[in-house]
């Protein structure tokens, strides 16, 4: 039992000597990212309008249908959307609701 307990403890040892810091120093230092990483999913605004048609494809293919849209129309007749909401917390972050979208709405 001492023998496991030496070499449990000798492990940690290890892992705080100075040169076994796993601890980022976040400002000097950065992460790299990995190149598929596709972070949080949001809506890209545009100065004048959002360039969302609100064309209902991203809560169609959503397969956690976490995604709400409601549409509405300008004065032009140009529609919009009056409620684009993203339920991070049903998400399962599959981006598929960034794939059929060709102007890159969502990031």
């Amino acid at each position: 039992m001492f023998k496991e307990f030496a070499k449990g403890l000798s492990i940690t040892l290890k892992h705080l000597l100075p040169g076994n810091t796993t601890t980022v120093q976040y400002p000097k230092q950065k992460l790299e990212m990995a190149p598929r990483f596709r972070g949080l999913h949001r809506l890209v605004p545009t100065q004048h309008r959002e360039k969302c048609v609100a064309c209902y494809l991203c809560p169609t293919v959503c397969p956690a249908k976490c995604i709400t849209v409601e549409s509405a129309e300008n004065e032009k007749g140009e529609k919009y959307p009056k409620v684009y909401e993203i339920d991070l917390l049903r998400c399962i972050f599959c981006g598929y609701c960034v794939e059929p979208v060709r102007l890159k709405l969502l990031k």
